[in-house]
């Protein structure tokens, strides 16, 4: 397995620090009441020993308990939950609680954290217990090394269809252990052609060496599933998921498959959506489908992750009452408590397709008694592509601090996705991640702030993305706090940016088809995705209200309400919910289509000033990272402008409203 490393080792650099007080906890180590052959705890040991070494120039070794001045213990305190840990300084002694392995790996790596941030560990009292059970990254790699929306490169799972297991998948289960993520899909959900194999014997010796070794970091392996794997693989004509046939094969498969992959959490399926086979064919529902399969897993202590992203692909543009935004809530609500208690709906953070900016799905929350966890995407599909700098966290903590209304008390997006709010385990947040090949591992090294931060915010959702990014910018770039705030200063607002330059008021999807990336303003006008702006020459927008389409009325009071009158609609979100007037005037005085002309116009300068920001550090940062995060600024200026110029020219000759402030517009 060992090779040369060609490829950065992002924010576990454990390059050398300055000492900050911290090298009078490692004279000397004791580990009580841990099994010392546990995968676990073993990595966790040499991460320690590691890190320790490479930033302070210490060797870390195991003494005597009276000599200890870091004791990591096992402990039954009832504070400490699953995979938590208590971190506490007394008197010069460090001491790491925690209840089980994975907590012990974690406590690890934020004493590893500190130390490289150039913290103190001086006064330490942090009590940290992950706010969700599950914390996943969804990939969506295909087995011929190419990566679904992917723009860091081709995959690292596989190549020319077969398994890969190296030294990268080592160092890979490092960084996503290192940041508090629990479990991994490494397949795409699309699962066509050799992935429906992936859980036959022809791959399973390589599969199930990658599972050992996300084991040893405390995450459970997972794989995408072909739902007519009975018809590809099995023979049978039939998926139908009440036919006796179907089911005996599955079992069959299952046992299997369990045997032969020992830390296997189960399965993601994404099922009757976009050319996939699932239950619909058959007349089934939804929970059919899912219930089958989660009761066949079940005895294994296995899950279904049952994406919800069910719609009609094949719309007519013509017709205005079939809205693609209604269909994941039309497709599930009323299936409501059917679903097995080992099945979770992953639900998209949106109700259409994870555009800059949407109104939080009304499932979400809307289900009142079945398992679901929120579905993200790092991977910049409609952000960006990794070239254009978008830091999504803060997006990620608006999307979770929402209030459904669904229960009183606990009626957040993170109390839903967190089992707070039905006082269930099987619940969580997955990021459909943005990594590849390419030696930095996200394309821009910018992006990896969102792989990182993701990470950081699973595990704990009170964490503000200011925090999360300092933390991302000490670790990985520089402890100078004038490059620390400098970066902040493009980063922090970058989304923002980049919705100015874009979309207007949750409009979306005016993007280059089947790339999407760059401008396209009827791109995707009059096709059959369900993706429409309505533009006219009076005004622009989709009516989703009780007088529209109705999918304001999915939403719980008062934000059903809210969203349905276009006077108490939050003006972000303005188009998405109404058809408007360009004369219409928003709350600071200027009329639809002046906003439209001067966002886009702010947009583009913004981006300059990111750039020059940017070009104040060279000299200051690894010249590397100057220089391909310059390159990239380059092109993001670029589709800047074609955004403002195409955005601007388009509505200026729909309206035919000239600029207010004669600018050019062509």
């Amino acid at each position: 397995m060992s090779q040369e490393k060609n490829w950065t080792q992002l924010w576990l650099k454990y390059e050398p620090k300055k000492e900050q007080g911290n090298a009078s906890f490692f004279t000397g180590l004791v580990w009580k009441g841990f099994d010392h052959e546990n995968a676990i705890i073993k990595n966790a040991q040499k991460e320690l020993i590691n890190g320790i070494q490479g930033m302070l120039g210490i060797a870390l070794a195991c003494k005597e308990e009276d000599k200890a001045t870091l004791i990591i213990e096992k402990s039954e305190d009832a504070q400490i939950k699953e995979d938590g840990y208590l971190l506490k300084e007394v008197d010069g002694t460090l001491t790491l609680s925690a209840r089980d392995e994975k907590g012990a790996l974690y406590g690890v790596f934020h004493i590893l954290r500190v130390v490289a941030m150039e913290k103190s560990l001086k006064g330490m009292d942090a009590l940290v217990n992950p706010d969700n059970p599950l914390r996943m990254y969804n990939h969506w790699d295909n087995m011929d090394g190419s990566i679904e929306r992917g723009y860091s490169g081709n995959s690292f799972f596989f190549v020319n269809n077969e398994v890969v297991v190296d030294e990268r998948t080592v160092d890979y289960a490092r960084f996503v252990a290192s940041i508090g993520i629990n479990g991994v899909v490494i397949n795409n959900v699309n699962v066509k052609n050799c992935a429906t194999w992936l859980i036959t014997d022809r791959y399973f010796e390589k599969v199930a060496q990658m599972a050992e070794i996300f084991a040893g970091y405390g995450i459970k392996f997972f794989l995408s599933l072909n739902y007519a794997a009975t018809i590809e693989l099995g023979g049978l004509d039939s998926a139908d998921p009440l036919d006796e046939g179907v089911i005996a094969w599955w079992k069959e498969k299952m046992a299997e498959v369990f045997a032969k992959i020992p830390n296997l959490g189960g399965f993601l399926v994404k099922a009757d959506s976009e050319g996939r086979p699932g239950p619909f064919t058959y007349g089934r529902t939804q929970a059919d489908g899912a219930n089958m399969l989660a009761d066949i897993v079940k005895p294994y202590g296995g899950i279904i992750i049952w994406r919800c992203f069910v719609y009609n692909c094949t719309q007519d543009w013509r017709d205005y009452k079939t809205d693609r935004a209604r269909a994941g809530y039309d497709s599930f609500i009323q299936m409501d408590g059917d679903y097995h208690e080992n099945v979770i709906l992953q639900i998209k953070n949106g109700p259409m397709d994870f555009q800059i900016r949407e109104p939080i799905s009304p499932l979400l929350g809307g289900l009142k008694k079945t398992n679901q966890m929120l579905e993200v995407q790092l991977a910049q599909e409609y952000t960006g592509h990794q070239i254009d700098v978008c830091y999504l966290i803060p997006m990620f903590k608006e999307v979770l601090d929402f209030h459904t209304y669904c229960k009183k008390g606990a009626d957040t997006v993170a109390d839903v996705i967190s089992g707070r709010t039905l006082g269930n385990k099987n619940a969580g947040i997955a990021a459909v991640i943005n990594t590849g090949n390419d030696a930095n591992w996200t394309g821009n090294d910018l992006a990896a702030a969102n792989f990182y931060g993701f990470g950081r915010l699973g595990f704990t959702t009170s964490l503000s993305a200011e925090e999360i990014l300092e933390e991302w910018i000490r670790l990985s770039i520089s402890t100078d706090e004038n490059v620390i705030d400098t970066i902040k200063g493009i980063m922090l607002p970058s989304r923002a940016t980049y919705e100015k330059y874009t979309s207007p008021l949750g409009i979306g999807w005016m993007v280059t088809p089947n790339i999407h990336y760059g401008c396209s303003v009827d791109g995707y006008e009059y096709s059959c995705w369900g993706t429409y702006h309505r533009a006219d020459h009076l005004g622009i927008g989709v009516d989703r209200t009780d007088k529209g389409t109705g999918y304001a009325q999915q939403y719980y009071e008062p934000n059903a309400s809210m969203y349905n009158n276009m006077e108490t609609c939050p003006e972000e979100l303005l188009l998405f919910f109404h058809h408007v007037p360009y004369t219409y005037v928003l709350k600071t005085g200027k009329t639809l289509i002046q906003h439209i002309y001067d966002t886009h116009f702010e947009g583009v300068e913004e981006v300059e000033q990111m750039i020059a920001a940017w070009d104040s550090l060279e000299g200051k940062i690894s010249a590397d990272t100057f220089n391909l995060v310059k390159v990239r600024f380059g092109r993001q200026l670029y589709n800047a402008k074609e955004w403002r110029d195409q955005v601007n020219s388009y509505f200026f000759r729909k309206s035919g409203i000239a600029d207010e402030k004669g600018r050019a517009i062509y």
